[in-house]
């Protein structure tokens, strides 16, 4: 991601932490329509939005204001699409999207589809759209320009079910495939054996695995499902590296139900 010199090309608040063997944290994104909610993020101290255009409502030109907003704000706009087939990946990393989350991967040919989708020749099969608002339209070579974007353009394959959990050594051992994310919460509707509980024996054993796997072919590991702090920590602490804290959903929920128990207690 560098060019001549020491100066980096495109600053990737989420790859730097990952790289430096940090934890890089995130709000997700599926109320808010302002651009207020990227500075919002970065000032919580936040290094990413994860904007679910998968049970989101918001449209292309909605999501690529939040991108620039994000982007302007220092901080990575990540986005959920709807699955490897989703052909607004293209419009979204276009618009400058810093990575791509791919819900319920189920096989090594699911993950190939996503990389084909999300990165350039020759990891990927992505158009070349032109100049890139990443690199504020600068004009390079194009082996230049795709080499720094495909280093630039996270692909994260979401784990949700037995069939992806199965076939997750061919998943994380897909080049250009950068992170694994366990969906904890549709795996808790695919089995009874975790007891509807995120912090099951059976569940850790299952983020275990995953992990595990990540680091063989390294790659990093996220997860979503957890959402006390100390469920959130101990999954830090057992190697996960790319967390969503809470959405804006709950943040506003959160923040107004305990306003108003604290008034009527007062009262």
């Amino acid at each position: 991601m560098t060019a001549t010199g020491d100066a980096p090309l495109i600053v990737h608040p989420v790859r730097g932490r990952i790289d430096r063997g940090e934890v890089a944290f995130g709000i997700t994104v599926r109320l808010a329509w302002s651009g207020e909610i990227a500075r919002i993020a970065r000032v919580t101290g936040h290094d990413f939005i994860y904007i679910d255009a998968q049970h989101g409502v918001l449209n292309v030109e909605s999501i690529a204001m939040l991108i620039q907003c994000a982007l302007l704000s220092g901080i990575a706009p990540i986005v959920r699409v709807r699955s490897a087939d989703d052909p607004d990946i293209s419009r979204h990393l276009d618009a400058g999207a810093l990575g791509i989350v791919v819900p319920d991967v189920e096989s090594a040919a699911e993950a190939r589809r996503a990389v084909e989708a999300t990165k350039y020749l020759p990891v990927g099969k992505r158009s070349i759209g032109g100049m890139s608002v990443h690199l504020d339209y600068r004009t390079m070579m194009s082996r230049e320009f795709t080499d720094v974007s495909n280093a630039s353009t996270l692909l994260i394959c979401m784990i949700e079910s037995p069939e992806g959990l199965s076939n997750v050594e061919a998943i994380g051992a897909m080049d250009g495939v950068d992170g694994l994310y366990l969906g904890m919460g549709d795996m808790l509707l695919t089995s009874a054996k975790y007891g509807g509980r995120v912090d099951s024996p059976d569940m850790l054993a299952d983020l275990e695995r995953v992990i595990t796997v990540a680091r063989r072919n390294g790659k990093f590991v996220g997860c979503g499902g957890p959402s006390t702090v100390p469920q959130q920590v101990d999954f830090i602490r057992r190697g996960v590296q790319f967390l969503t804290t809470q959405s804006d959903i709950a943040a506003v929920l959160h923040a107004m139900s305990g306003r108003i128990g604290q008034i009527r207690e007062l009262m």
